[in-house]
């Protein structure tokens, strides 16, 4: 079965990146692709866009019309207009994937009240290594006893606004997960000053920024006399994209919910 996929947001890096992964890969095919009307995106070929050859197709801006034309959308935009996508996919019943980044807690509801209509996979990190982490960061959280402390560093290229990451905070909900806490009560989201000892089951978060990262994350786990420490190193943007798809192809047939990148690879 050809799975018909449109791109939100195309004009992005991201974007980009996904028009091109979808090219590129058996049993897709483009049916278009949108970008905020003030973008210099708008009206241009949708393959030059992608770095590969011409393809007649036109950067568009009618999010509406691309999701009713698809059977699966792809974004990668903002929180706030990740939810108003989501809700015309929930309308009109068509399947959605948003890498979207930032989104706050009352975003997310929105979406899963989205999800109510259409099936829609949400995750901050596309990589399905970043998936495979998370799940070894729950499972080692559970193992070790609260006398292991829990800390979460992230580095990222200059351009990113939020911080933490999305992908740190998610690695943070893995970890209090496997300790049966909950993440806002007891995150530590940077430190500055005479901070006094470690909190006893804080989460530590510590967000650095510079150049042209692509992303790095590292869970520390640290008690007296040993660490262990699990990592994961991006080096190019493309790994996202292919994770994006993959999400794309699987969630295509499924019924109305909120997915994650675990659900598509068997962990959820």
């Amino acid at each position: 079965m050809t799975v018909r996929i449109g791109v939100i947001g195309c004009g992005g890096r991201m974007g980009r990146l996904v028009l091109r992964t979808v090219a590129e890969t058996e049993g897709c095919r483009l049916t278009g692709g949108t970008s905020h009307p003030r973008t210099p995106a708008v009206g241009q070929d949708l393959g030059t866009l992608a770095g590969v050859p011409p393809s007649g197709q036109k950067c568009g801006s009618d999010a509406r019309a691309l999701i009713e034309a698809s059977d699966v959308v792809i974004e990668f935009t903002t929180p706030e207009a990740s939810v108003h996508h989501a809700g015309l996919s929930a309308a009109a019943g068509t399947a959605h994937v948003i890498g979207t980044t930032g989104l706050g807690p009352g975003q997310k509801e929105a979406i899963g009240r989205a999800a109510e209509r259409a099936p829609i996979v949400l995750a901050a990190n596309m990589s399905l290594g970043v998936t495979l982490l998370a799940d070894l960061v729950e499972r080692a959280a559970r193992a070790l006893d609260p006398a292991w402390d829990v800390e979460i560093v992230e580095m990222h290229h200059r351009m990113k606004v939020d911080a933490p990451s999305g992908t740190a905070l998610v690695l943070g909900e893995a970890a209090a997960r496997g300790r049966g806490i909950d993440l806002p009560a007891h995150a530590r989201r940077g430190r500055d000053g005479m901070t006094g000892p470690r909190g006893a089951g804080e989460i530590g978060f510590a967000s650095l920024r510079g150049g042209d990262v692509v992303g790095e994350h590292r869970v520390v786990f640290a008690t007296a006399g040993e660490r262990v420490a699990l990592d994961h190193i991006a080096t190019d943007r493309a790994v996202f994209a292919r994770g994006a798809v993959k999400a794309a192809l699987w969630v295509a047939e499924k019924r109305p919910g909120l997915y994650g990148i675990a659900d598509v690879l068997g962990l959820g």
